[in-house]
């Protein structure tokens, strides 16, 4: 049988590229060529602990800042629909900006920014613009991160086509102040797993290039588990943590059926283990999509959350 030739190696089988290029070898060789961030993070022997205002999400912006400060998380990650409305409302983002601070508050990432990757070359020439928009609102709120979705979706993805988008998406946010994290979602029939994100990260010759992996989307999409052990805990911007019942049958379940973590059947324990000796030290940011929870005050959803995210950190023994 005739040898796959490396293309489509690549476009076939992304995960596969992952675990063999992020090697700690090769991830160690990136984290030292690449340059150094205007706002460095500083080391921490703890996991630093974020909200993900989806959580929350029907509560005002002014409250859900106020639900994630007295609750004790580190972090809040806004969304894009928050900003603009912000923004709408006569505010400035700026003010936004000095609110999150004085509230003890860092934002690690901003969500986010979806279809990414248009295909037509014309079509990503138009969307630019817009793109660089979102970024620059995410970085007036001194956003770290914003997500990008490699969409519209299409199953017959190039991973190398991929990396060459990404790697020009993250060059737009050197220009905007902050940097583009690509996002896999496991509702999509291109990039839905962690191997094949991991793949167009590195691929993309960008060493800055990050991640924003999610418990549930490694569960629905199919991701291995065993593959977080090969990757360098730099290549992650955010890890969303949340669970999922016994019940739920990977491929079909929805957003809504994310579940508090610790409260499922994941293996977050080992996760946090494999990602604290990889050098990750977060954030770990709690995602749910729960109609139930929304209809809960934004302050005792918070509480219960960063509880829950303590327990299953305290269970894994790793950053205690």
């Amino acid at each position: 049988m005739q040898a796959l030739n490396r293309r489509e190696l690549l476009k076939t089988s992304g995960a596969g590229l992952a675990g063999a290029a992020m090697l700690a070898g090769g991830a160690a060789l990136a984290a030292q060529e690449a340059p150094a961030s205007k706002t460095p993070e500083p080391k921490r022997d703890r996991w630093t602990l974020s909200l993900n205002t989806s959580t929350i999400r029907p509560a005002s912006l002014d409250d859900k800042i106020a639900a994630a400060a007295k609750a004790g998380y580190d972090g809040i990650e806004l969304w894009l629909s928050d900003l603009d409305a912000y923004e709408k409302s006569g505010k400035s983002l700026a003010d936004l900006k000095k609110r999150v601070g004085d509230a003890g508050l860092s934002v690690p990432n901003v969500i986010g920014i979806f279809g990414a990757m248009p295909a037509a070359d014309e079509d990503k020439a138009k969307a630019m613009d817009g793109f660089k928009q979102k970024m620059r609102q995410a970085a007036a709120v001194g956003g770290r991160h914003i997500a990008m979705v490699p969409g519209p979706d299409r199953p017959d993805l190039d991973i190398l086509w991929a990396a060459r988008r990404y790697a020009e998406l993250v060059d737009a946010g050197k220009e905007c102040g902050i940097a583009p994290a690509l996002e896999f979602l496991s509702t999509m029939k291109s990039i839905h797993t962690l191997g094949q994100a991991a793949a167009i990260v590195m691929e993309s010759g960008r060493p800055e290039g990050t991640i924003v992996a999610d418990t549930f989307h490694m569960h629905n999409g199919g991701s291995t588990w065993s593959g977080v052990r090969f990757a360098c805990g730099s290549i992650y911007a955010v890890w969303h943590i949340n669970d999922v019942p016994a019940q739920g049958e990977p491929g079909k379940m929805k957003d809504a059926d994310r579940i508090y973590p610790g409260d499922g059947v994941l293996p977050l324990k080992t996760l946090l283990k494999d990602l604290w000796q990889a050098g990750f030290r977060g954030p770990l940011s709690l995602e749910l999509f729960s109609r139930a929870e929304w209809a809960k005050p934004p302050a005792e959803v918070a509480k219960v959350g960063i509880d829950k995210m303590r327990a299953v950190i305290a269970a894994s023994g790793a950053g205690t």
